[in-house]
């Protein structure tokens, strides 16, 4: 990505590369996001600020930045409350037209 400075100094992005987000299972997070949604698992590493937790990293086709979705499964987590700085709902669009959210996969 060129870097792009609109003349004062500020840098302009044209988008988000990734989004990440808290996971609980790992295998189900797996299942859900490669059967279901078709997309690719691009990468696997550890979670920098803890490496007991992976990282899983799934994108569209080659995994091109702005397709990027990214989570730290942790099981036994307890789900989060709203407060300051998160997200309550997003929207994601999935290109895989036949999908149907009733249908177990």
């Amino acid at each position: 990505m060129e870097t792009d400075y609109a003349g004062d100094g500020v840098l302009s992005l044209p988008g988000l590369h990734h989004v990440t987000a808290i996971a609980g299972d790992p295998q189900r997070n797996l299942d859900f996001y490669t059967g279901v949604l078709g997309l690719r698992l691009v990468k696997v590493t550890v979670n920098f600020d803890d490496p007991r937790v992976y990282h899983l990293y799934y994108g569209a086709g080659a995994g091109t930045p702005g397709t990027i979705l990214t989570f730290f499964p942790w099981p036994r987590v307890k789900p989060g409350r709203q407060g300051p700085g998160r997200r309550r709902r997003s929207r994601w669009r999935s290109r895989r037209p036949r999908w149907d959210p009733g249908s177990s996969g």
